[in-house]
C-alpha cells in the first residue's frame, strides 16, 4: 500500500504552470507540476537551485510578481478549493491562517523597526480578531511553544538582536500561530549552521506532528528529506521527474538525476578522493531542449530522449518517474 493512502487530502496541485514574461522571452519556471500533500504528513520537494521549487510554493499561495510573473496553467486545489479561481480578498483569508510560509530568510522577512511581539501578534489580531492584551498573551505562548528562553522579555526585542536560530524559531511560531491546515518551509535551514539547524528541524517536526499540520518541505538537502520527510517530489527544469516515498527514493531511484543527486551525498564512513557530481549545467528555462530537460546531462540518454519530454508515468506502489528509460536494478 502506498504512503499515506488512506488519508484525507490537503493541497493538490495539478498541472501547475507558472510563466514569467521577459524581454529574453518566455521562463517556463514551472511547466506542468503535479504533487499531493496529504494530512499531517511532510512532502519534500527537491532540486537544484533554479528548478522551479519556490517559484511553485509562491504559486500556491498566488503571490507570483504579476508583471513579469503569470499563473498560465493548473489546478492548486485546498481542502476541496480551487485556489486559483478565488479573488484576492479571499486568498487573504487564506494566507497565514489555513495555508502558512516559512521563507529562507528570516532576517529578511521580518520588519526590521518592528518588535517581535508587534509583528506575532499581528497574526492573532489579523485572523482571531484579538485585542491588544489577549494577541500579546497569544504570542508570548506561541515563543514559549517554539522553545525560545525568556519569551516575555523576547516580545519587545527587535529582529537584529536575535540569532538566526531565533528569528527562525520567530517565524515558525507565526507560521503557526493559526494552526494551519498545511505549511509551506522554503528551505528554513539554510542560513543556519548544523548544530541550529538540527534544533530548527526537530522542532518543526515535533510541532507538525502535535498539531497534525500537512507540510510542505522546500530543500536542496537530501540529509534533511532523509530526516524530516514520508514522500518526495524531484524537480528538474520546472518539472516533477520523480515522485515516491522517502524509503523508495533513496534506495531505488528510478530518474538518472535522482540517482546523480544520491551520488553526490558524502557517505559516512567510506573514504572517498572526492565527491561525485552530476556533470554539466541546468539548462537555460527559455531555451529548454526540444525533448527531455535532463538528456544533455544524462548518461543513459538515448535518441528517443531528444524527441519529446516524457510523460510522468506509475512504475508501482505510488512511485512515478518521467523518464522512457527508468533505471533499474542491474544498471546501479
Amino acid at each position: 500500500m502506498a504512503y499515506g493512502q488512506n488519508r484525507k487530502s490537503v493541497l493538490k496541485v495539478s498541472g501547475l504552470k507558472t510563466y514569467f514574461f521577459t524581454s529574453e522571452g518566455i521562463i517556463k519556471a514551472v511547466d506542468g507540476v503535479d504533487f499531493e500533500v496529504k494530512q499531517g504528513e511532510v512532502l519534500g520537494l527537491v532540486g537544484e537551485s533554479g528548478c522551479g521549487k519556490s517559484v511553485s510554493a509562491l504559486s500556491i499561495l498566488r503571490l507570483v510578481p504579476i508583471p513579469p510573473g503569470r499563473i498560465v496553467a493548473g489546478k492548486v486545489e485546498f481542502m476541496g478549493k480551487d485556489l486559483l479561481k478565488l479573488n484576492e480578498r479571499e486568498m487573504r483569508k487564506i494566507r497565514g491562517k489555513k495555508i502558512s510560509m516559512i521563507f529562507q530568510d528570516p532576517l529578511t522577512s521580518l520588519n526590521p523597526v518592528l518588535t517581535i511581539g508587534y509583528q506575532l501578534a499581528e497574526v492573532f489580531r489579523f485572523h482571531k480578531n484579538l485585542d491588544r492584551i489577549k494577541s500579546l498573551k497569544e504570542s508570548i505562548d506561541m515563543l514559549k511553544a517554539t522553545e525560545i528562553p525568556s519569551s516575555e522579555e523576547r516580545v519587545k526585542q527587535y529582529p537584529h538582536a536575535m540569532s538566526g536560530g531565533m528569528r527562525q524559531r520567530v517565524m515558525i511560531a507565526m507560521s503557526l500561530a493559526c494552526e494551519p491546515a498545511l505549511l509551506i518551509a522554503d528551505e528554513p535551514t539554510t542560513a543556519l549552521d548544523v548544530t541550529v539547524q538540527a534544533q530548527v528541524l526537530r522542532l518543526m517536526k515535533r510541532l507538525c506532528r502535535d498539531r497534525r499540520t500537512a507540510a510542505l518541505l522546500i530543500t536542496h538537502d537530501m540529509g534533511v528529506v532523509a530526516n524530516m520527510c514520508q514522500r518526495v517530489a524531484v524537480m528538474y527544469a520546472g518539472r516533477v521527474v520523480e515522485y515516491a516515498d522517502v524509503f523508495t527514493l533513496f534506495n531505488s531511484p528510478a530518474h538518472p538525476y535522482t540517482e546523480g543527486l544520491l551520488r553526490s551525498l558524502p557517505r559516512v564512513g567510506v573514504k572517498q578522493k572526492k565527491l561525485d557530481t552530476i556533470e554539466g549545467q541546468p539548462p537555460i528555462l527559455n531555451r529548454l531542449p526540444p525533448g527531455c530537460a535532463f538528456t544533455p546531462r544524462c548518461k543513459y540518454a538515448k535518441e528517443k530522449c531528444k524527441e519529446a519530454v516524457p510523460e510522468l508515468v506509475s512504475i508501482g506502489k505510488g512511485h512515478e518517474v518521467r523518464c522512457y528509460f527508468p533505471i533499474s536494478g542491474e544498471q546501479k
